[in-house]
């Protein structure tokens, strides 16, 4: 008897019907990038479909999220203000609070999610507070993240994503927030995040690049799986409503066992570096640009619910037709 598997693919229809894993729109975060100064709209040379903006243009850019059917946003805050202790990542004026405002009054229905590190505002470059051997000091720097963390949900912020990999940062910002009445904003952790090479592009973007040495005493060795697992139920453990693995495509088997262990929210980051890969490759006419939608259903069939991506407009397209 011959099994006959491709009765099931003999028409879109039927490939439609029996489609195991489906992405969608409201599943998808697109991060902006804000910069200071008005009427910037600058094409990030590493990362091409990408901009910095300042917040006079978002008017226009939210216009289009929305158009695209992107129900989520993640902010980043790209600013010159920067000195040893990150004073300006908490400041009431500061970057991504300005920003969050701007978009809130826009009344828009988007969920802001914002990213909380130090990195953006360090003159030093590294996520922490630096003791005097240039050492991160990870329990002198939760005071800050929470200070940040706080700073974002008083601008209007609806979520708040830790980035930094300080042990019991979840923990420092839940505590912070409840303290002051913002119960019911979440925390999305960026639990395994991996000292990767794939994040070339966003430090360019983000002028975030460390000034000496690397963040390997903070972000996890790539190597490492079951270390990943322990860092998603530490955070799960201290509050974090929703963990994170970044990046995405080179990690698709932690994605896979987190997704497996925990019962909470799986968010997948498909950073900047996989992005401008595809990108380029599409571009010197190496790859068919389905190629992306082929890359984000790969996460998704890892088993993310939630996706991080700057392939999201692109792929307002695809997700319509398949």
């Amino acid at each position: 008897m011959i099994r006959r598997p491709r009765r099931l693919r003999v028409n879109s229809i039927t490939r439609d019907l029996v489609r195991e894993t489906r992405l969608d729109m409201k599943s998808l975060v697109y991060p902006l990038f804000i910069v200071e100064g008005e009427k910037i709209k600058n094409e990030i040379k590493s990362m091409p479909g990408v901009y910095h903006f300042s917040i006079d243009m978002l008017d226009g850019e939210i216009e289009d999220i929305i158009k695209h059917g992107i129900q989520n946003i993640m902010i980043f805050g790209v600013t010159h203000d920067k000195d040893a202790c990150a004073s300006s990542g908490f400041a009431e004026d500061g970057i991504v609070q300005r920003a969050v405002r701007k978009i809130k009054s826009l009344g828009k229905s988007l969920n802001v999610i914002t990213d909380v590190c130090m990195c953006e505002y360090t003159d030093h470059g590294h996520c922490g507070i630096l003791d005097e051997t240039g050492y991160v000091d990870n329990d002198k720097s939760l005071a800050v993240l929470a200070k940040i963390a706080l700073s974002h949900a008083q601008a209007g912020a609806d979520m708040v994503a830790p980035s930094d990999m300080m042990d019991g940062r979840v923990g420092a910002i839940r505590k912070i927030l409840d303290e002051h009445g913002f119960v019911n904003v979440g925390i999305m952790a960026y639990s395994a995040k991996f000292a990767s090479n794939f994040y070339g592009p966003f430090r360019d973007a983000a002028d975030s690049a460390p000034a000496f040495g690397d963040r390997k005493t903070y972000q996890m060795d790539p190597a490492n799986f079951r270390e990943a697992m322990l860092e998603c139920a530490y955070d799960i453990e201290e509050g974090a409503d929703m963990v994170m693995v970044k990046p995405a495509l080179s990690y698709l088997d932690v994605i896979k066992g987190a997704r497996e262990r925990f019962d909470v929210p799986i968010v997948a980051y498909n950073v900047s570096g996989e992005y401008s890969m595809i990108k380029f490759a599409i571009s010197q006419g190496l790859l068919n640009e389905e190629v992306m939608y082929e890359a984000v259903m790969s996460i998704k069939r890892a088993g993310a619910d939630i996706i991080i991506t700057y392939f999201a407009k692109d792929l307002a397209k695809y997700i319509g037709r398949y």
